[in-house]
């Protein structure tokens, strides 16, 4: 309680009654998602409450943040989604040049 007051997380003392565990992470959603999984298997550990950038999170907050995508996730879809119209415009700009060629191959086949 006293490292939570600290450090300016007072709104999160209140949590902390019981025999109480402690997670820390620099990816905040990796953090939630390791806890809110390892608590799938444990019936034992019972998730309370967290903290996200400095704000206090309740059960379904931290059950929420677990359910997002990561960083890294977030990323590698962002580029797929950037960089599918170029590869579909660099498919449309290639066919009618195939389709040229197909035409002249098979007038030459032809004669």
């Amino acid at each position: 309680q006293i490292a939570a007051n600290d450090s300016g997380l007072a709104a999160i003392t209140e949590l902390f009654t019981g025999p109480t565990v402690i997670t820390y992470s620099t990816n905040v959603v990796a953090a939630a998602k390791t806890v809110v999984d390892y608590a799938k298997n444990n019936e034992k550990l019972v998730i309370v409450g967290g903290v996200a950038d400095g704000k206090a999170l309740d059960e379904a907050g931290v059950r929420t943040l677990a359910s997002t995508p990561s960083l890294d996730q977030s990323r590698a879809k962002l580029v797929g989604l950037l960089q599918a119209p170029a590869s579909q415009l660099l498919r449309l700009l290639q066919t009618p040049g195939g389709q040229v060629v197909r035409v002249i191959a098979a007038h030459a086949k032809q004669e």
